[in-house]
């Protein structure tokens, strides 16, 4: 099974050893499997590696036909990290690359060749290579999109309790037009609503909706909700990034892993435990990796709503 070598290496693999495996067919080398990525937690890239490739079967969908952005770590969460959009040297043959316009590039480049992740080679490949973030746009390569995001943002002392609470109130008004929300933490401070919309509507169109939506219930609710960028009028506050709509942005995939002192990974939830959060019949927190994968196993994909194409934004 393909998850097999992973695991089985990880104990023996020294640094600098490069471990050949076969995944579905292609061919690829893991290496360092010990360096450890999340050092207060004992967390190696080898634990890394099988996080993903048994969170895949979920995971795989949700990435599948949208370029990636990846958030590499080389040195583990305590090392400096870059964000990586264009494929780096060395890329295998069967990795699928786009070229895609980027206007606004900050290194000047009319195009990047993006990685897009479509099989379990190329997340390992992409895991392997210490991405511990994954981010992807809402759109899928040549379409518009197919999600809108609703990212909620606490400024402190709000927090995830005060996140879940203000998600409550946009899942009802999204219902008012018939758009269903699905709700994630982010895994690390705040929590995501993603929306599966038609994908026959521009990004602009879905950013104006959700600015719209955002700038209504601030005006309801105005101690506790801004949908202004200003970070100055952030606190105590949730900000309901519309924003995160724009073609240009990424938002971070689910079951993504985070870069915090342990693996926090953006999980999905139900919208009951979003309620035992918001009321505090339940501590609301991140949840870790390993219960991310327990989760999966009980529930399945508690996203596999955003799979299928939902309406039309008025």
């Amino acid at each position: 099974m393909a998850s097999e070598p992973a695991r089985g290496a990880r104990p023996n693999a020294k640094a600098g050893v490069r471990l050949p495996v076969q995944i579905e067919g292609r061919d690829l080398e893991l290496s360092n499997l010990d360096k450890m990525m999340y050092p207060a937690a004992g967390f190696t890239k080898g634990e890394v590696v099988d996080y993903y490739t048994r969170v895949s079967p979920v995971l795989l969908p949700h990435l599948k036909g949208r370029a990636l952005t990846r958030i590499r770590y080389p040195n583990g969460v305590d090392g400096a990290h870059f964000f990586e959009k264009n494929a780096p040297g060395g890329t295998p043959s069967w990795v699928r690359l786009e070229t895609l316009p980027v206007p606004g590039s900050t290194k000047a480049r009319e195009t990047i060749d993006f990685v897009v992740v479509d099989e379990l080679a190329t997340l390992v490949w992409v895991a392997n290579l210490a991405s511990l973030e994954l981010h992807t746009p809402q759109w899928r390569i040549g379409a518009d999109p197919d999600l809108m995001v609703v990212d909620l943002d606490p400024g402190a002392p709000a927090g995830l309790k005060e996140c879940c609470g203000v998600a409550m109130l946009v899942r009802d008004r999204l219902a008012e037009d018939g758009v269903t929300a699905y709700p994630k933490t982010s895994g690390k401070k705040g929590m995501q609503l993603c929306c599966p919309i038609s994908g026959e509507q521009d990004a602009e169109v879905v950013s104006g909706y959700a600015r719209t939506v955002a700038e209504e219930l601030a005006a309801m609710v105005p101690g506790s909700i801004t949908a202004k960028m200003a970070r100055a009028i952030r606190p105590g506050k949730v900000f309901i990034d519309w924003s995160q709509n724009a073609a240009a942005k990424t938002t971070v995939a689910p079951y993504s892993l985070r870069a915090l002192p342990s693996p926090s990974a953006s999980a999905p939830l139900t919208w009951d435990e979003v309620e035992a959060f918001a009321t505090g019949e339940a501590e609301a927190r991140q949840l870790g990796a390993a219960e991310v994968l327990d989760r999966v196993a009980e529930h399945g994909d508690l996203l596999e709503g955003l799979l299928d194409r939902g309406p039309r934004l008025p």
